[in-house]
């Protein structure tokens, strides 16, 4: 969710979301998960100013994404639909 963010703080990716499930997240499962995300490598956390953290994609998240595309792609191809072309 934090690639092809424009801003990248907890907020940002709150709003995001939101957005993305058409309904409110709360903020204490919010934080809690991204803290989950930074302990196992697939997010780095650092200060924005000294109210907001932002958030960035490491290269194991990268390589995550990756490979479950790969794992989409597979079961797409067996039914007959062509994957997305990858950029």
């Amino acid at each position: 969710m934090i690639i092809g963010l424009k801003e990248t703080h907890g907020l940002a990716v709150k709003t995001e979301l939101d957005d993305y499930y058409e309904q409110e997240i709360n903020h204490g499962r919010l934080y809690p998960n991204l803290d989950n995300l930074v302990e196992n490598c697939l997010l780095e956390k650092g200060e924005l100013d000294e109210r907001a953290n932002v958030y960035t994609i490491t290269p194991r998240d990268v390589r995550e994404i990756e490979a479950r595309r790969d794992w989409e792609n597979q079961y797409l191809e067996t039914v007959g639909l062509q994957p997305p072309l990858q950029e």
